[in-house]
């Protein structure tokens, strides 16, 4: 009897159980249909993970390419035109060759040149007899980062020629020389365009995991329908987690595209680990941060205010995750608040996984910290949605 009994109980909790997912699978597909219906935010959607990749591989990037340069050659010698031959693509592209500083400088403020070089009378002279040649670079830096690149490339052209045309014996008389050799691993070719789209599609993975959901949830209240799913039997726990799954689930899909078609197949970006391991924890991260939008649903009223307060939870997200600067570049106090961002332990798991080939032993850590995180954030939510419409 006690037998029959425990099997009973466990077939009645199996079908609770059963029953339960059953109704959150159907709350699911509700919010699939209505993301379709909503022709904006299904654009939205298309846009950042497959026009917004392409025009991240093509944005500025943080090598020089095709730099104008405006030259004046005084000097007119075979050192100075040598000078100019070198100042050549990919890096440089000499527009304007004149001897009219006011024209150049005119040029410069215009913003058609990017620097104007100068090179004197005695500029080859000098480097033949072993002396100090003198050269000026006047660098338009209102961009300073493209100002300093503009510099450095020069100087390392200009230091390789005068070290060409050095006198055979100026060599013996220099200090012991130090050669480093560098090898570059996981991006042997330094491609921009492999950064820069895994970082920009990471950026949108974070906006959407926050707010599609935040989204969905909004939705209902403007228009009536989350009373209608309260006094219905469904727990907070049940709604919350149906638009958790739901928009995890198209952010994974949207992921897919991204890498499978247009930075894959289009961009050539590698996928150097398993592909499986990175799609898995793509949905892991999206769950995570889709706590967090259920969190900014829960304190706006309409979709204008859910978009100003997902504004305010992704910039810092961004900011804090090390995918636009240096983590460790930062203050110490702001490096502590870095571990509250989850999109900071998905860069790791990211750049391992596409760039590095790093296996699961590797990305354990931070993948487990993230669903910590990510737990966290969505029992904050549905407690707050619970004592919300309580």
């Amino acid at each position: 009897m006690l037998g029959r009994a425990r099997v009973s109980r466990l077939a009645g909790s199996a079908r609770r159980v059963g029953r339960w997912l059953r109704q959150v699978v159907a709350l699911v597909v509700k919010e699939w249909r209505q993301l379709l219906r909503d022709t904006a935010l299904a654009g939205f959607v298309v846009f950042i993970f497959t026009i917004d990749i392409l025009i991240a591989a093509g944005a500025p990037a943080l090598d020089l390419r095709a730099a104008p340069v405006g030259l004046i050659d005084r000097d007119a010698s075979a050192a100075s035109r040598e000078l100019v031959g070198r100042l050549r693509a990919p890096y440089f592209d000499v527009r304007a060759v004149a001897d009219d500083e006011t024209r150049l400088a005119r040029d410069l403020e215009r913003g058609r040149l990017r620097a104007v070089l100068i090179v004197p009378h005695g500029f080859e002279r000098a480097l033949v007899r072993g002396e100090t040649a003198q050269a000026q670079l006047v660098v338009e830096a209102a961009d300073s980062n493209l100002g300093y690149l503009v510099a450095s490339y020069t100087e390392r052209i200009v230091a390789l020629l005068a070290a060409d045309l050095a006198p055979a014996g100026a060599a013996s008389e220099a200090l012991p020389e130090v050669r480093l050799q560098a090898r570059f691993r996981f991006n042997p070719a330094l491609t921009e365009a492999w950064y820069s789209t895994i970082s920009e599609l990471l950026t949108m993975l974070t906006v959407a995991s926050i707010l599609l959901p935040a989204a969905a949830l909004v939705r209902e209240k403007e228009r009536g329908t989350i009373e209608q799913l309260l006094v219905s039997p469904l727990s907070p726990l049940q709604i919350v987690l149906s638009k958790v799954l739901a928009m995890a689930g198209v952010v994974l899909i949207g992921s897919l595209v991204a890498v499978g078609l247009v930075m894959r197949t289009l961009l050539d970006v590698p996928i150097a680990g398993s592909a499986p391991l990175f799609f898995a924890l793509v949905a892991l991260y999206a769950m995570t941060a889709s706590g967090l939008g259920i969190v900014a649903a829960t304190y706006a009223r309409s979709s204008g205010q859910v978009g100003l307060i997902v504004l305010l939870l992704v910039m810092p997200i961004i900011m804090l995750s090390g995918t636009w600067n240096l983590r460790e570049s930062m203050p110490p106090w702001l490096q502590a608040a870095i571990y509250l961002s989850p999109l900071r332990y998905m860069v790791d798991i990211a750049y391992g996984v596409l760039l590095k080939g790093a296996g699961l032993a590797a990305v354990a850590k931070p993948a487990a910290l993230m669903v910590l995180l990510g737990l966290a954030f969505l029992a904050l939510g549905t407690a707050r949605f619970r004592r919300q419409f309580r």
